[in-house]
């Protein structure tokens, strides 16, 4: 699996941006009150972020050769971590910094509807969408934070032995 692009991530918080302030223009075209997310959108969003982070910090302990307990001599033991959590793990983080991206892109789309109208919005509508955009944001950030710490650290040295260019000296 390759990292997450920020090319992609642009593009998905693009295409969020164009959904949300489509369907802003479109509540209101019919009469309906234009969408207005709630703060415990935001909240949840922040929350899933630092969680994501948390589930990733055993996988990073494991490939990184720290670890909470130490032998008497000082050295660490290697404590294998499940591949299939690890998995999962790079999965949630993955799919959490492309879900920040879209839901950051819509709360910019519904945030540019509100302030580019002739009627002025509310003050709470503007702050509600900049506070999920916010969440948003944190959730995208702990999903590429989550996803880094779960990568394998480069081999020391071990495919030099098996180029072809390289020729052992006799």
């Amino acid at each position: 699996m390759t990292r997450t692009r920020p090319t992609v991530l642009l593009l998905v918080a693009l295409l969020g941006g164009a959904g949300g302030w489509f369907v802003e223009v479109w509540q209101v075209a019919v009469g309906h009150p234009a969408v207005v997310p709630p703060w415990t959108l935001a909240v949840v969003l922040a929350l899933i972020g630092v969680i994501i982070v948390l589930y990733a910090i055993p996988v990073w302990r494991s490939t990184s050769g720290r670890s909470k307990r130490e032998k008497p001599d000082g050295a660490v033991p290697a404590k294998r971590v499940d591949p299939f959590y690890a998995t999962r793990v790079v999965l949630l983080a993955k799919a959490s910094s492309l879900t920040g991206a879209i839901l950051g892109g819509a709360a910019v789309g519904i945030l540019f509807f509100l302030l580019t109208r002739s009627v002025v919005a509310a003050v709470e509508s503007v702050t509600l969408a900049i506070v999920t955009a916010v969440g948003a944001l944190v959730l995208l950030v702990g999903g590429l934070v989550a996803e880094r710490m779960c990568t394998l650290p480069p081999d020391d040295g071990e495919g030099e032995q098996d180029h072809p260019s390289v020729a052992p000296h006799s």
